[in-house]
């Protein structure tokens, strides 16, 4: 999850745990950390220390230094990194940030909820959907 906002991190931590996602989130502050990251570049290089590929990412879109547009475009236009679903998960509802969203190829636009209970409801179905329903590459078939 690419977040600046702390608290919206541990928010969103607390809420996946309720839901009962088994998988391990990993966070980043900024679109260059995510980038860094996916790339083995800055603090996430070397090859002995090498973080694992994400099967997906959260990414918020307002952020500094590079902001979730500027790393949603890097990431879909990387041959290596493009297959990684990537899912914004942002306070803004503001319909032309959708839009351009989705032209930079994101593959779902979620709207941050105010409270925490609507935010587990969210998060319950997002992590239903993703890790229950959806066939991704590289992982075995929910349903096999």
């Amino acid at each position: 999850m690419a977040d600046d906002d702390e608290e919206d991190r541990e928010l969103t931590r607390d809420a996946l745990n309720a839901s009962h996602l088994a998988n391990r989130i990993r966070f980043v502050g900024d679109g260059q950390e995510l980038m860094d990251y996916l790339r083995h570049d800055g603090i996430y290089g070397g090859e002995a220390d090498a973080p694992p590929r994400p099967g997906i990412i959260l990414l918020d879109l307002n952020m500094p230094k590079k902001d979730g547009r500027e790393a949603l475009a890097e990431i879909k236009a990387d041959e290596s990194l493009r297959q990684i679903p990537v899912v914004v998960l942002t306070t803004s509802s503001d319909e032309a940030d959708v839009i351009r969203s989705y032209d930079l190829g994101v593959n779902s636009f979620i709207t941050k909820p105010v409270t925490f209970t609507a935010l587990v409801n969210v998060m319950s179905a997002w992590t239903k959907y993703w890790f229950e329903i959806v066939e991704l590459p590289g992982q075995p078939s929910a349903y096999a």
